[in-house]
């Protein structure tokens, strides 16, 4: 039985400016030790990568997990992030109760957004930006907090 999500994992090579930018922007706590490996036989074969080595932390806020880990081995096969239209996992929603708000405040952590303001439509207003490594984040403010009412969602900003 699938109980939910549980977390999402992070790659970075900019470990320590990430933790901070999430923590600051979004609130998420260090839960626990730092995690390393390095010549791990158990290591590689759980991430099926030889000769891997990475250091990580779990961060969390409220029911959501985070994995930060930077990986020293083996390098990154592409340095640039997903984007919405690539394949695979391509962006993090959070639900937030002022989007307005959030918007300004999180430029102000340096985030880069699409958009010079959230779009507004009607049963959801909605922006997307880029963390610290480009990693798109969507932020989302739900008419009226009900995720039943985003199934009906018509894509034409209102007014527009």
């Amino acid at each position: 039985m699938i109980r939910g999500v549980h977390h999402i994992g992070l790659q970075t090579q900019n470990y320590e400016a990430m933790k901070r930018f999430y923590a600051e922007a979004f609130g998420f706590v260090e839960i626990g030790e730092e995690m390393s490996w390095s010549d791990s036989e158990i290591g590689d074969k759980v991430v099926g990568l030889k000769g891997s080595a990475a250091r990580g932390i779990v961060m969390r806020v409220n029911n959501l997990y985070l994995d930060i880990w930077e990986y020293s081995s083996p390098p990154p096969r592409n340095s640039e992030p997903a984007r919405p239209c690539d394949i695979g996992f391509t962006h993090l929603c959070f639900e937030v109760t002022d989007i307005e708000k959030e918007f300004e405040r999180l430029k102000g952590l340096g985030m880069r957004f699409t958009l010079d303001a959230p779009a507004d439509y009607g049963d959801v207003k909605t922006c997307y930006g880029r963390d610290p490594d480009g990693n798109y984040i969507e932020l989302q403010q739900l008419a009226d907090g009900n995720y039943a009412d985003f199934a009906g969602l018509t894509l034409e900003p209102e007014g527009h």
